[in-house]
């Protein structure tokens, strides 16, 4: 079993100290709000979506290290890519860190967030770095009620 400071690998804690799109776009179009209630964790993504492509994309709140680094990351993979490669994305990046039977758990093609893998292991943290995603989703989907890692 990997030690809990195995979490805290180089990639999250850069992310972490220096996140990248931790700002509201001027121009979003689509936004959700994000809550952990296990932790407190709070975000909001805000999305500039033309043309069923991301344009820009970016996130607040609180957190720790973990869902601020997920965020981190999730922003600079999303930026570009159509609506349906950011649901797959999601779709992939909650493969990867979910310990569910029959979920491919290959983090390979993930980049940096692949280091979340890790998570499989602490089931409470999952969410942490999840919360992101939600957010994401829910704010693709047009969802008004905060997204929930519950």
């Amino acid at each position: 079993m990997a030690g809990l400071k195995d979490l805290y690998q180089e990639a999250i804690l850069d992310h972490y100290r220096k996140p990248r799109n931790f700002r509201e776009p001027d121009c979003s179009n689509r936004r959700a709000e994000g809550f952990n209630p296990l932790c407190g964790d709070k975000l909001t993504v805000f999305l500039l979506v033309e043309n069923g492509i991301i344009r820009d994309i970016g996130f607040a709140g609180t957190g720790c290290a973990i869902s601020i680094a997920s965020a981190s990351m999730m922003t600079e993979s999303l930026k570009g890519k159509t609506e349906a490669e950011a649901k797959t994305a999601f779709d992939r990046f909650h493969q990867i860190v979910a310990k569910s039977a029959g979920a491919e758990q290959d983090p390979g093609g993930m980049g940096d967030m692949a280091v979340f893998s890790t998570l499989r292991e602490y089931p409470v943290r999952v969410k942490c770095a999840t919360l992101a995603w939600h957010a994401m989703r829910a704010a693709l989907d047009g969802l008004r009620e905060p997204a929930s890692t519950e």
